[in-house]
């Protein structure tokens, strides 16, 4: 697989209500009362409760929706490496968020297993 490795920090964050700030990438989710977005730090909304610090790798795509086993094998590799991962998945493709400290060692890990990185 491919990935790209996007140019911004990212904070998962836990909100009140929805809201979409905008930029690049985000991922807005609401189930059961909770409502979660992944957004590029510096536009995390005020007042929220934020984990910071994420770094997003993109999977190429389109990924096909009959493909099998695609987070399942980046996730493996990343395990093996003691990289815990936080991932989003769109109509198109997957984004795999690891720890700005881990990336390094993300990227080593799945260019281990043949994979590409490139940064946008």
């Amino acid at each position: 697989m491919e990935f790209d490795l996007l140019k911004k920090r990212y904070a998962v964050c836990a909100l009140a209500v929805p809201a979409l700030p905008g930029g690049e990438f985000m991922s807005l989710t609401v189930s059961g009362g909770e409502v979660s977005l992944v957004c590029e730090e510096e536009k995390a909304p005020e007042g929220c409760t934020a984990e910071t610090g994420w770094r997003a790798l993109k999977i190429k795509g389109p990924l096909d929706f009959s493909l099998v086993g695609i987070l399942a094998d980046v996730s493996a590799a990343l395990k093996q490496a003691n990289v815990s991962i936080f991932a989003v998945s769109t109509y198109e493709t997957d984004y795999v968020l690891v720890k700005a400290r881990s990336l390094q060692r993300a990227v080593a890990a799945l260019e281990a297993q043949g994979h590409t990185v490139s940064t946008r």
